[in-house]
């Protein structure tokens, strides 16, 4: 199971949000490509940057720094944000981002989304399923749509996605603990790659996560847990990554 630390860009800063609130933010620095480098030397082997601005605005905002950190490591980048265009599936293609993750897109237009696959391909497209008491969220988290997220899951797998990243929005920032019941559920009801997001707050929830990674859970985003050091890079990956799993 892949340790995946997230860099949140706004305003060209390293931030955490609580349960996405833009103006609830916490910076934890100000060189989104030094944080990179941070985390990569810390034995990261992925990362996932987000491009707040991008999310909020409906089109990306600070790729030239998503494409820097890309250019500057050595491990995989995928990002997203903003990515509701053909302009900007083509700045991801042209660039060494590994792959782009697309949410409101998923749920409001389907012909993008296919499109994104077309461009990009399943391997390297990621779809967001935000979600907040069942219901998907779009526009940065902004809006509640009428979209269960098992039905929105659904329909993914039957267009020829591989892979979603899952977050539960009330959990996202608050060090609460990850919504175990929520992502058993997602996992258990298809036979996509699942990424958890949201909650984790100590090596407990990771211990959590691993148990399902039976399921199809194929990674762990962790923020703000890995900024105020609730645990190391280190001893998350000796967790995620132990083949005989969780004791």
């Amino acid at each position: 199971m892949r340790l995946i630390p997230a860099i949140d860009i706004q305003g060209g800063r390293c931030v955490r949000l609580r349960k996405g609130d833009f103006a609830d933010e916490t910076v934890f620095g100000l060189d989104p490509v030094e944080m990179a480098r941070h985390w990569v030397a810390e034995g990261a082997r992925h990362l996932h940057v987000v491009d707040l601005d991008g999310a909020r605005e409906g089109a990306p905002r600070n790729f030239d720094l998503i494409r820097a950190i890309a250019e500057n490591v050595d491990v995989p980048v995928q990002t997203g944000g903003g990515i509701r265009s053909e302009e900007a599936l083509s700045l991801i293609a042209r660039s060494r981002v590994a792959k782009a993750v697309v949410g409101t897109s998923a749920v409001e237009d389907e012909s993008f989304l296919k499109r994104a696959l077309a461009v990009l391909g399943g391997d390297k497209l990621v779809v967001a399923v935000d979600a907040e008491d069942g219901f998907v969220k779009t526009k940065g988290w902004q809006e509640l749509s009428e979209v269960r997220a098992l039905d929105l899951v659904t329909r993914l797998e039957d267009w020829g996605v591989e892979e979603i990243l899952y977050t539960d929005i009330s959990r996202d920032g608050m060090m609460q603990s990850v919504n175990l019941d929520g992502i058993r559920e997602l996992a258990a009801g298809c036979d996509l790659g699942v990424i958890a997001s949201g909650g984790v707050t100590g090596l407990d929830d990771l211990v959590a996560l691993k148990e399902l990674e039976p399921l199809g859970v194929t990674g762990v985003i962790a923020g703000r847990a890995l900024y105020e050091e609730r645990f190391t890079v280190a001893e998350a990956l000796a967790v995620l990554e132990d083949e005989g799993g969780a004791d």
